[in-house]
């Protein structure tokens, strides 16, 4: 049955809505004075057998702190905290619900930086979170995101600057480009580097602007890593960018490489008119797919039969480090799935490419170094082990695999004969 919504009754939704927010501000606030007088009276309880010489208690309630405004999940709101006077020597009372100079909540805290990496302008901090928290929270204002970045500054920088102690399996490399606003030169080249830890942890290795993909560029990351106690990892992942090949062969020469399938893929169909991509890319998904090294080879002679003899440059596209792309297959299969191509690179860096496409670029190199390494952290916690991970412990003690299956040991010992 329909109803004819009156104004009244739009109102009357309106004033039950404000009210609840209200409550729910009044019971935050009530219950944080009551956790803070609760608090108190134990600590007080706790010592009350210390005493002077004269047997006065040496800790005792002190009134009540000069009231402040606390933002919450449930807005902003004052408190005014009890206060303890401790006569111990070098002891001083401390509220662990409400520290000294303590403004906003943690988790409030943790929203402002996730909202700007987000892509949230600073501008539109204030009327944004106002009427969430209330027109009397503070720290919402673009100078407060300033701070932010400079304190991301100092991290990125220690992180820079780590002991690398980890073994890792497996290494992503790609150079993402991103915009800048500031400099001569309008677009950056970040390079950047995920690996594979012994467990199948992902974990973020390297953030550093580089010169287009440069060899030199990608050198002088590895050869930081490397100082700073990096040790080769049996595997490295990236697309067709030379400079990366050369520069990993000459700091870490027994890392075995792996070329991109997705990229692969997508260089041989632009060899192609679009009318027969379809096939085309039905072709190539059933050789990256292949149960057997032997089999990616009988469908790839399938491919060249099809399209060798008006189409020759996607089959010499193919072709080309065809012995990079069959790596994997020496490589447990349940890992085939993370190790094929760079997408754990490429999906990370959409939420960079989001935060730089609301700026309409980074201020400079630095900041988009930065940016880039605080998002990535962000989306590292989110980041999955790599499928089969318990398999890694067996590449690492030195066992083998052919076509993702791990050979006998009695077979490994001959082939070492």
């Amino acid at each position: 049955m329909l109803r004819v919504v009156t104004k009244e009754d739009l109102l009357s939704k309106e004033k039950i809505t404000l009210t609840l927010d209200e409550i729910a501000r009044q019971g935050a606030q009530r219950m944080l004075a009551e956790a803070l007088q609760l608090e108190v009276s134990e600590y007080v309880e706790k010592h009350k057998e210390e005493t002077d010489k004269h047997g006065r208690r040496k800790v005792v309630r002190n009134g009540k702190a000069k009231t402040r405004k606390v933002t919450v999940g449930s807005g902003t709101f004052e408190v005014s905290a009890p206060r303890v006077n401790d006569r111990r020597d070098g002891k001083h009372y401390c509220s662990s619900i409400l520290p000294a100079y303590l403004r906003k909540s943690p988790k409030v805290e943790a929203l402002l930086p996730l909202l700007y990496l987000r892509g949230l302008s600073t501008n539109d901090f204030k009327p944004a979170l106002e009427g969430l928290l209330g027109k009397d929270a503070g720290g919402l204002s673009s100078s407060s995101i300033s701070v932010l970045k400079k304190s991301w500054q100092k991290d990125f920088d220690a992180w820079n600057k780590l002991l690398i102690h980890t073994k890792y399996a497996y290494i992503w490399a790609d150079g993402v480009n991103v915009k800048i606003r500031l400099g001569e030169d309008k677009k950056l080249c970040l390079l950047v580097v995920i690996g594979v830890t012994e467990s199948g942890k992902k974990e973020l290795i390297a953030v550093e602007p580089g010169y287009r993909e440069s060899t030199e560029a990608w050198s002088v990351l590895l050869r930081s890593l490397k100082q700073r106690g990096m040790s080769a990892p049996l595997l490295a992942i990236g697309d067709g960018a030379l400079g990366f090949w050369k520069a990993i062969r000459s700091v870490y020469p027994e890392t075995k490489e792996q070329r991109c399938w997705v990229h692969k893929i997508a260089n041989v169909l632009n060899k192609l008119p679009k009318r027969i991509q379809p096939k085309a890319k039905q072709l190539l998904h059933e050789m990256m797919y292949a149960e057997t090294e032997a089999d990616a080879l009988a469908l790839r002679k399938n491919f060249e039969s099809h399209f060798e003899l008006k189409h020759e440059k996607a089959v010499v596209c193919l072709q080309k480090h065809w012995e990079e792309l069959m790596t994997f297959y020496s490589f447990p299969a349940a890992n085939w799935t993370s190790i094929r191509t760079t997408n754990p690179i490429e999906s990370s860096f959409a939420t960079v490419k989001l935060r730089t496409k609301v700026t309409k670029g980074a201020g400079n190199a630095t900041t988009a170094c930065t940016m880039a390494f605080k998002l990535l952290q962000q989306c590292e916690m989110k980041w999955r082990k790599v499928r089969g991970h318990k398999e890694i412990q067996n590449l690492l003690s030195g066992l083998e695999y052919k076509d993702g299956i791990m050979i006998p040991e009695q077979d490994q010992r001959v082939l070492g004969c």
